[in-house]
């Protein structure tokens, strides 16, 4: 088994080895065979309503052989006492996907996708729309781009205004790659619309905001943007990507008029260039957005550093970088150096660790090592312009506190060739000025700690509770996109996450056991095996193993001394194959992979 040792600069992190465990009840509100939930940022697939009930959507597909014909949004709704039973179906009439979710009307409710052409030969955006939340016929109707550009892909969507009446939509017009044509100069064009009547008509419509058209970049990438949800009269959503600056549009009179400020300034801002680029350090495309009680923007985003090759003719990516940045309108700009955005503490970074640079891959294990399974790490199929910690979501609650969830690639978690993404969590009590110990998130049944955490939606949810819904997929990274892993059902998560589990004591830190896991000897083995574990202290060890399917084959509990220990495993009683078995110590734990004969 090969070990990969990925070192980061851990004297200017000072949370690095301390971060707490989360393990709050989980509800599986469906399953997808389709893995792909976004190119980048997570679309709003949650909201909770103003009489507590809730609605949940994602792109979804049943179809078993791959082909995903079935393709479109799935749907659950909570109405204040239980969820509904799974979607066996989409919600559109035609093949379409990433799908956006949000309130409409006084009680209503919204879920936009975009719809690929397939055998019906509609282009555009499916939009669909109903009175009354989770019951009732869906109204769907078509929204094309304009004459001669009608296909639409990706779109984000929120609403806002009184009784949510209006609609703000940013859609991609289909790029060269995808079978479309230059808009206005441009490979892929932004185009605004904004509805003040829940759709009835459009006050604008397929509109290029000034600021991003064909004088500022030549083209967009799927997903790299995110809205904020609407707070007052204030519209706003950001852009960004390893192809563009990352900047705010910000409106402040519901979305008629928009100020731009650019966040981080690109050293290039081509769609693809005409020479090979310097290597720099680049917003990988996934950002979100968040607006406070003060009505100013909260920003994060991943990281990448990331080249042009002419030979290749594409971007090339690090996927080992590994950083979350983090901005606020109180914050200065980020500028066009190339190691501006550099998370390693380079002279020329302007990231400040625990201010402007707030996520990143944690010491599990405490021994200052992150220690991955598999090299090269992560393969290049894996989450497209991804780095190691991405798919980041950001909100602030009524008393101005931040929630910030992100996906980071984790150690002691994998499958036995690759490690998985997890889910972690940090709180601001101080609007941004300061941030938070770290918290793993720790999912439950079917997969437990045997599984992939993507694709979180955030909301700030109640006075006493946030809430998010997240994808789990039992093997890592995206099938159809390279990825050796096998079809399989993934499930879509939500969870109920009290607030006073997270933001705790200010700069508080965590104690926990240090202590060292061995691989247990022999491996394989058909009789007995025996694992070494060194502690710093004394504690309690518990033992668990698990099939590949997640599912707990044993347990035990045992007392642990300070110094070496040793627990002897039987292999009489599991039958042959791969289990991976599971050592914790207080707040600390690792994970190893076992071959029974």
């Amino acid at each position: 088994m090969k070990i990969f040792l990925h070192a980061i600069l851990f004297t200017i992190l000072p949370f690095i080895g301390f971060s707490q465990k989360l393990e709050p009840e989980e509800i599986i509100l469906g399953e997808t065979r389709y893995d792909l939930q976004s190119n980048a940022s997570c679309p709003n697939h949650l909201y909770l309503f103003d009489d507590g009930t809730i609605g949940s959507a994602w792109t979804f597909s049943a179809d078993e052989m791959g082909g995903y014909f079935d393709r479109g949004t799935g749907y659950n709704y909570y109405n204040g006492t239980e969820w509904g039973e799974w979607p066996l179906e989409r919600l559109e009439s035609m093949r379409s996907g990433w799908g956006n979710y949000a309130p409409l009307g006084s009680s209503g409710e919204l879920v936009i996708s975009h719809l690929t052409t397939g055998s019906s030969g509609v282009e555009g955006l499916t939009i669909l729309t109903r009175e009354q939340k989770g019951t009732g016929i869906w109204q769907e109707t078509i929204f094309t781009g304009p004459e001669n550009y009608e296909g639409l892909l990706w779109p984000k969507m929120t609403t806002g205004g009184e009784n949510h009446q209006n609609i703000y939509i940013i859609a991609l017009t289909k790029p060269l790659e995808n079978g479309g044509q230059l808009f206005n100069n441009m490979n892929g064009a932004l185009l605004y619309s904004k509805s003040s009547d829940q759709g009835q008509s459009w006050d604008i419509i397929n509109h290029q905001l000034f600021g991003m058209d064909s004088s500022f970049y030549s083209g967009f990438k799927p997903d790299c943007y995110a809205f904020a949800e609407p707070k007052d009269n204030v519209v706003a959503f950001v852009v960004g990507s390893y192809v563009n600056d990352l900047f705010l549009m910000k409106s402040v009179d519901c979305g008629q008029t928009f100020t731009k400020t650019i966040i981080w300034d690109h050293p290039y801002d081509m769609v693809n260039p005409t020479f090979d680029t310097d290597s720099f350090y680049a917003v990988d495309g996934a950002i979100d957005i968040t607006i406070d009680q003060n009505n100013k923007a909260h920003v994060v985003f991943g990281i990448i550093k990331t080249w042009y090759s002419t030979v290749q003719l594409t971007w090339k990516y690090d996927k080992m970088t590994d950083g979350v940045g983090y901005w606020n309108e109180d914050h200065p700009v980020f500028s066009s150096n190339k190691n501006s955005l550099n998370p390693y503490g380079h002279p020329d970074s302007e990231l400040i660790p625990d201010k402007t640079l707030i996520g990143w891959t944690q010491d599990i294990d405490g021994d200052s090592i992150i220690s991955f399974i598999s090299e090269p790490i992560p393969p290049l199929y894996y989450y497209f312009s991804l780095g190691l910690s991405s798919m980041p979501q950001i909100v602030c609650d009524e008393l101005g506190r931040l929630f910030f969830i992100y996906s980071s690639y984790t150690e002691n978690y994998h499958n036995g060739w690759m490690n998985y993404r997890r889910l972690w969590l940090r709180t601001s009590l101080t609007n941004g000025q300061t941030w938070e110990q770290f918290y793993h998130y720790l999912t439950g049944p079917p997969y437990g700690q045997f599984s992939e955490c993507v694709y979180p939606s955030l909301i700030a949810g109640t006075e006493t509770d946030i809430y998010f819904t997240f994808m789990t997929d039992v093997e890592p990274g995206i099938v159809g996109q390279g990825s050796p892993e096998p079809y399989s059902y993934n499930t879509m998560v939500f969870v109920n996450l009290p607030k006073d589990e997270v933001v705790g004591v200010q700069n508080s830190k965590i104690s926990g056991y240090k202590f060292q896991v061995d691989q247990n000897f022999p491996n394989p083995f058909s009789k007995k095996s025996t694992i070494s574990v060194n502690l710093a202290f004394p504690a309690t060890l518990i033992l668990k193993i698990y099939n590949p399917a997640g599912q707990l084959v044993y347990q035990s509990n045992l007392t642990g001394n300070k110094g070496r220990n040793t627990i002897n495993v039987s292999g009489e009683d599991l039958q042959p194959g791969i289990y991976f078995y599971n050592i914790t110590a207080g707040d600390y734990f690792c994970t190893k992979k076992m071959v029974v004969r």
